[in-house]
């Protein structure tokens, strides 16, 4: 196993460090053994207490136990890693594969929609995934029951790739661990926790954010209002991904969350080639996607205790773009972001959507 491998799981692993404060660690740093030395200096300059690090030997046990698995990670600027999904602010700094690691070289759309679905929706949306398949999409969806597995039964033998929200050892449901293990063997499956890992509610949306950065575009067959497949969409939207859903009834509350989005402004679509259509527009930005790692300019100057005091100053319990920070503090823009991490790393910011940062009230 690599050293860089290592530290880069130790980094993951650390409380306080997310996936933004872990792409700017590296920027900043340029490795992410540099960034484990960095962090204890970073935090006390942000006003609080180095972090407890996630320790080499726990690192390098949850290594093996990934490869005793059969599977192996993916790394965020390396290898096989999705294009698309890197070019996402909060992309997973690693995520764990098993199966087919080629799918994640192929274009491929997102196919999501409620667990408690028509028996109407499920034959759709299998029959939707197969001609997705047939025209050489891959069908990425969270391998829940209802339209996730019929999305993956339509396209097993074209190609799927399942993102469970728990361990990549774990079946979720039960009565999925048949399904999970043929994607296994034929398809892909994508997890961000670590193994063992006993999917909780607040890892859904976890998951939902890999679905929707993987595509070009995500498919709702039939969701509820203010359901989780709602939320994916959104999710794709603020990506700049494709938004698409299948009507239904007015009269069955199941589709009423589909409508909804056809009346906000997302594509109908009734057929894979009215998908493909779709989604053709954004093809291209694959290619002129930025490096997911952007270093600091050179002679970008160190910041200040001044200058980190005013960053502070401007920041309060509401939350503010950091782009309106970097305006009003008149504050290199790198300079800003390293205020910002200091306070991260310190336990002191909550980072938003759509770069949005907040100071967090004190215990």
């Amino acid at each position: 196993m690599s050293d860089d491998l290592i530290d880069r799981l130790r980094l993951v692993r650390s409380p306080g460090i997310g996936p933004i404060t872990f792409r700017q660690l590296i920027a900043r740093f340029g490795n992410a053994a540099a960034a484990l030395a960095a962090v204890p200096d970073l935090a006390r300059r942000g006003g609080g207490r180095a972090p407890s690090l996630f320790s080499r030997s726990d690192a390098e046990r949850e290594i093996a136990r990934v490869e005793a698995l059969g599977a192996r990670y993916v790394t965020l600027g390396q290898g096989l890693y999705p294009q698309l999904l890197a070019r996402m602010d909060d992309a997973p700094p690693l995520l764990m594969a098993k199966g087919e690691l080629r799918l994640l070289e192929r274009t491929a759309v997102a196919i999501v929609g409620a667990r408690n679905a028509s028996a109407a929706a499920c034959r759709f949306a299998r029959g939707l995934a197969h001609g997705l398949g047939q025209q050489g999409a891959v069908v990425v969806s969270g391998l829940a029951r209802g339209i996730d597995s019929a999305a993956h039964d339509g396209a097993l033998d074209s190609g799927t790739i399942g993102v469970v929200a728990g361990g990549i050892d774990v079946f979720y449901p039960p009565e999925n661990k048949e399904r999970q293990e043929a994607l296994f063997e034929r398809g892909l499956v994508l997890a961000e926790m670590p193994p063992a890992t006993e999917p909780r509610a607040r890892h859904f949306p976890y998951r939902n954010r890999i679905i929707a950065g993987i595509g070009l575009g995500t498919v709702v067959v039939e969701a509820a209002p203010r359901s989780g497949s709602l939320i994916t969409a959104r999710l794709a939207a603020e990506a700049g991904r494709e938004v698409m859903a299948v009507p239904g009834s007015p009269l069955d509350p199941r589709a009423q969350g589909c409508n909804q989005l056809i009346r906000d402004g997302a594509t109908l679509v009734q057929s894979a080639a009215d998908v493909m259509e779709a989604v053709r527009p954004f093809e291209g930005r694959v290619e002129s996607a930025p490096t997911p790692f952007e270093a600091q300019p050179a002679g970008e100057p160190e910041l200040d205790e001044s200058a980190a005091r005013e960053v502070e100053q401007l920041l309060g319990p509401s939350a503010v773009p950091v782009d309106e920070i970097i305006r009003l503090s008149g504050i290199s823009s790198g300079a800003v972001q390293m205020a910002l991490l200091e306070l991260d790393l310190a336990g002191r910011l909550d980072r938003h959507a759509g770069g949005k940062v907040s100071l967090r009230s004190a215990p």
